[in-house]
């Protein structure tokens, strides 16, 4: 259980860091800003988040699949991980019920 614990904290901060990323620069960058020099920097932002969000959902499946979640709290997990900030507190959630189960 520890190790399913540690890596889906480590890819819900990934996918939370990448998610702001792609949302606050490769978004604005692109559709709002026009900045063609600026577009060809930024040109990675949404292959490494796509990337790694299947490795997120996979952290999720593991770490649902020890603590025995119901599917409906594994879809909203799956979804955190697609909006800036929600996957940050899907991970204190998960940390807080870890934390007060030891």
């Amino acid at each position: 259980m520890n190790g399913a614990y540690i890596r889906f904290r480590i890819m819900a901060w990934v996918a939370g860091i990448m998610s702001l990323i792609l949302w606050f620069i490769d978004i604005p960058v692109k559709y709002f800003l026009n900045v063609p020099f600026l577009e060809d920097k930024i040109d990675w932002i949404p292959i490494v988040h796509g990337y790694q969000y299947p490795f997120y959902i996979i952290t999720v499946i593991e770490l649902a699949y020890r603590l025995k979640w119901d599917v409906m709290k594994i879809v909203k997990f799956i979804l955190a991980g697609t909006l800036p900030v929600a996957s940050f507190i899907a991970e204190k959630k998960v940390r807080a019920t870890y934390d007060s189960s030891k």
